[in-house]
């Protein structure tokens, strides 16, 4: 008796499924996802390193920028003096500052993700 078609079985191959990993698998990514307290205390120590080193560029910022006012009181007759330093002497330290400052919170990050990603 002829089989009918619609009742055919068909086997499909295909690559195999991801299966599920031992339950002692520990994954930082998936405590960060589901907003574990683990997770929670990564983000926290993520974000307490990003104002490390924010607060550090401010504290430097301040030691540049905050005695200039004093500086500039000191010689009331030196106009030319205070547009200089504040024109070009005072750039170059900035632009190195800012620098540093992007330069380590893109450290901050990489190392953040090393930890997490899967491996």
């Amino acid at each position: 008796m002829p089989q009918d078609p619609t009742e055919r079985r068909v086997t499909v191959t295909g690559p195999p499924r991801r299966t599920k990993r031992a339950s002692g698998y520990y994954r930082p990514r998936t405590e960060i996802d589901e907003q574990t307290t683990l997770g929670h205390t990564y983000v926290r120590s993520l974000m307490r390193s990003q104002l490390r080193v924010g607060l550090a560029a401010l504290a430097v910022l301040g030691l540049l920028v905050g005695p200039l006012p004093l500086l500039f009181a000191a010689m009331p007759d030196a106009r030319r003096l205070e547009w200089a330093v504040l024109g070009f002497g005072l750039y170059a330290p900035l632009v190195l500052l800012a620098r540093w400052y992007v330069r380590r919170a893109e450290r901050n990050e990489r190392d953040f993700v090393r930890l997490v990603e899967d491996r």
